[in-house]
């Protein structure tokens, strides 16, 4: 009952938001054929009307029984055209504020005046309206963009020095990748590509800093070949991000989810991937260590859970002299990591994607989800401690990406 009562909430304030941001379609087609104008009418208000049978719908069906490209792509332009008529509804509140304004200037003046008071309404701005239209379809417009970039993997690369590595792996190359996401990737060729990167880089060691799947295990079972192929003489590592718990699907027991996480972690070792479950163990070359240390996912934020335990992750690990943390949330850098652990060198991390949209040019990094997550991606310094929040390799919920690209991550440290 409460789910229904939220879409019909929900349902009234988008066509309330649509009746508004109508007034200025209006206005800025006025002047075209009557045919044009139809047109655009028409299809303006053909995404309400699918929007509001798809979200009478819902209630009323399994969501997993929807057809994938509907679930996937007809539910993001739906969702990012009404996002794109709320940024227009901003300036269009601007306007009728200027509007109100002036009403009340001109009535209070001829008040004083002693004239008649029967004010003419003040029309529009078409600049305003022409300017929140071109906001709010220039934002829809980049989303739309953004289907095309969900594969267009990044390498991104830099060199990390550290006075207290040991000298046997100065010059390693790590690759870190993380959220791969295996229930969004569809395009196995293009999924190849991106792994093929991975390998022409020739790590020494590869990192894995969880979210394998969306939500079950069976996501990846047509996908093993594939990331088996990400080797390095060192060896692959990972560890397990929030969303693969299973946390986020009705299960018909405890026994039945538990039997998901068991059959994901063995996918783990059918990868040739040494799983870390809150635990460490020593890295070796040429007679020197360092310590790897792995745990479960640890949130700062309080709708995560936290199966993450880095007391005993750590036990065991205080002899090296140098120490990388694998841990899925970047919120568990500053959190834990760097209040209790100052001797743990480089945390990597991913989980935020970056949210998969933003700004990303030298000098300046924008991406809404930093106001979210203060790490959110890229390299992050507290004293000598290091971070690195990879931007993720797959993709969840809105299926591209504007500004903040996949991304491979390539460390050598020196």
């Amino acid at each position: 009952m409460k789910r229904l009562l939220g879409s019909w909430i929900f349902i009234v304030i988008m066509v309330l938001i649509d009746f508004y941001v109508f007034q200025s379609l209006k206005l800025v087609t006025s002047s075209l054929s009557t045919k044009l104008r139809l047109g655009i009418h028409i299809a303006y208000w053909s995404f309400t009307v699918a929007a509001i049978i798809l979200f009478l719908v819902i209630p009323y069906v399994n969501f997993e029984s929807i057809p994938k490209f509907i679930r996937v792509y007809v539910f993001s332009i739906l969702f990012g055209f009404f996002i794109a008529k709320v940024i227009a509804t901003l300036f269009f509140l601007v306007d009728d504020f200027r509007r109100i304004v002036q009403w009340g200037g001109i009535k209070t003046y001829k008040l004083v005046k002693g004239e008649n008071t029967d004010t003419d309404s003040i029309s529009r701005s078409l600049f305003l309206s022409w300017l929140g239209i071109g906001v709010g379809g220039g934002l829809f417009g980049t989303l739309l963009y953004g289907f095309g970039n969900k594969y267009r993997y990044r390498v991104e690369k830099l060199k990390l020095h550290f006075e207290n590595l040991p000298d046997a792996f100065r010059g390693m190359k790590m690759v870190h990748i993380s959220d791969i996401h295996s229930g969004s990737l569809e395009d196995h060729a293009a999924v190849k590509k991106g792994i093929q990167k991975i390998q022409e880089l020739k790590p020494d060691i590869v990192f894995f800093t969880g979210d394998l799947v969306n939500n079950t295990a069976t996501e990846m079972e047509d996908k093993i070949e594939l990331f088996s192929s990400i080797q390095a003489p060192m060896g692959v590592y990972s560890i397990l991000g929030n969303h693969d718990y299973g946390d986020y699907v009705q299960w018909g027991s405890p026994d039945e989810k538990k039997q998901n996480l068991d059959t994901l972690k063995a996918t783990h070792a059918k990868l040739g991937w040494r799983l870390l479950l809150n635990e460490n163990i020593s890295i070796e070359k040429d007679g020197q260590t360092l310590g790897l240390i792995g745990i479960e996912n640890w949130g700062a934020r309080a709708n995560f859970s936290k199966y993450g335990d880095l007391k005993k992750a750590y036990q065991g690990a205080e002899d090296h002299s140098f120490k990388i943390l694998l841990s899925h949330d970047p919120s568990h850098w500053e959190a834990q990591v760097c209040k209790e652990y100052n001797d743990i060198d480089l945390m990597l991390s991913g989980h935020t994607h970056g949210m998969q949209f933003g700004v990303e040019i030298p000098g300046f990094r924008w991406s809404p989800v930093q106001y979210v997550y203060k790490q959110w991606g890229g390299l992050y310094k507290n004293n000598h401690q290091h971070l690195y929040v990879n931007r993720g390799f797959g993709f969840l919920g809105y299926p591209g990406r504007v500004g903040i690209l996949p991304e491979i991550t390539v460390i050598e440290l020196i």
